[in-house]
């Protein structure tokens, strides 16, 4: 019994550490029914998680079968300092007021995966806000600058003579210490912040706590691209608050390939049912579109609904078998002759002009299902179609 939770927690798993302080937390529910405290941190730079950020909600979840209590963070002090890993220079602060926007957004969408009553949210400004400029020099007394220093993007700018504000320093020591506050037994978090997950355990061992946290790193999820990391900045996500009929085209987008890398990070399927599927695709009794709309109706119905994920399927097949608009989508009214710049960005079809500047000369931007040629145009009253490539679409209407 013991080994097929341990498969199940591990599933996907990247790296582990103290594989035997999570033996003992998941043994002693098993033997006694004591839960255990998992640990995750989110940082609220952005309004909205994407599926990303949910492969690590999907292991939490895992935890959660077998006992655990999420210690779910969010990071509304760290982040108005801002995570330097993997960043060549040093990062913009947040002000308070976006970072508490952002906060909100974050605690609807978690329960989409989360048991809310197995979950225990946290403002990490709750107790570093509070710490006295002693226990902050107490806290910056355990680590030294040279070993802060063997951290590769530290390192790197370092020889590169690039700027490393001391406030930087600050960020994984007061990550390490949330663990230290909560007492955590396992921390979850992705590989590039193996530094920061190493900071919490020494740090409890700094502080005197008996038993040290176990850390577990998951893979960093490919963007649609398949290359670089999911990221809202790359426009390579997908948003977890996303229009069903959005999700659902964008995962029937991603490469063949990179279905079986969503599949094991992102479907709550056994490791088994996901083996089967991919023999069938292999073997060619199921089609490789068929495994992938599979994936994506199960996705849209965590995030939505059963019903809404049938009718995507039912819209996208309408959409890109027949070629037809979709039945629904957003509505926009505007006074006055506008350029088209202004009005796919206000319409949500791009972040930028120079967006839709790229997409005109890749033709993916068209009015009325003709390709806009002209980048200066400007439409007149009327009502129009607007769209970017296969997937969004915007009824338009000028007075």
């Amino acid at each position: 019994m013991l080994k097929d939770v341990l498969s199940d927690v591990m599933r996907g798993c990247h790296e582990l550490i103290d594989e035997e302080r999570l033996l003992y937390c998941l043994k002693k529910y098993q033997e006694t029914g004591a839960n255990y405290f998992v640990k995750a941190g989110f940082d609220p730079t952005a309004p909205d998680l994407h599926l990303g950020h949910t492969v690590l909600l999907n292991k939490l979840a895992t935890f959660q079968k077998y006992g655990a209590i999420v210690q779910f963070i969010i990071g509304d002090f760290t982040a108005m300092i801002g995570d330097p890993t993997g960043k060549s220079e040093t990062r913009k602060k947040l002000n308070r007021e976006d970072v508490l926007k952002n906060a909100i957004s974050y605690q609807e969408q978690v329960f989409k995966v989360l048991d809310k009553e197995k979950t225990r949210v946290y403002f990490n400004s709750d107790w570093l806000g509070k710490m006295s400029s002693y226990d902050i020099i107490e806290l910056t007394s355990k680590r030294t600058v040279a070993r802060m220093l063997e951290r590769d993007d530290f390192e790197n700018r370092f020889k590169n003579n690039i700027d490393i504000s001391v406030y930087e320093f600050l960020y994984p020591m007061f990550q390490g210490y949330d663990s230290v506050h909560l007492k955590s037994d396992i921390e979850l978090g992705g590989t590039d912040q193996k530094f920061n997950l190493h900071m919490g355990r020494h740090l409890q061992k700094s502080y005197g706590l008996k038993h040290q946290q176990a850390v577990m790193m998951m893979p960093i999820l490919e963007g649609l691209d398949g290359v670089k990391k999911m990221s809202k900045s790359l426009d390579n996500y997908i948003g977890v608050a996303e229009e069903p009929i959005q999700m659902f085209s964008k995962i029937l987008s991603i490469s063949d390939e990179l279905m079986w890398r969503y599949y094991e990070l992102l479907s709550s399927k056994t490791a088994s049912e996901i083996s089967c599927k991919k023999d069938a695709v292999n073997s060619g009794t199921l089609h490789p579109k068929k495994a992938k709309a599979d994936l994506a109706k199960e996705i849209v119905a965590r995030f939505h609904s059963k019903d809404e994920a049938e009718h995507a399927e039912e819209e996208f097949d309408r959409i890109h078998k027949n070629k037809e608009i979709p039945e629904e989508m957003p509505e926009f009214n505007f006074n006055g002759k506008m350029w088209i710049g202004d009005l796919f960005v206000k319409a949500g079809l791009v972040s930028s002009s120079s967006e839709l500047r790229r997409k005109i000369t890749e033709g993916g931007a068209k009015i009325n299902g003709e390709k806009i040629e002209d980048f200066k145009l400007e439409l007149a009253n009327g009502e129009y179609i607007a769209q970017i490539g296969r997937k969004k679409f915007a009824k338009i209407k000028v007075d």
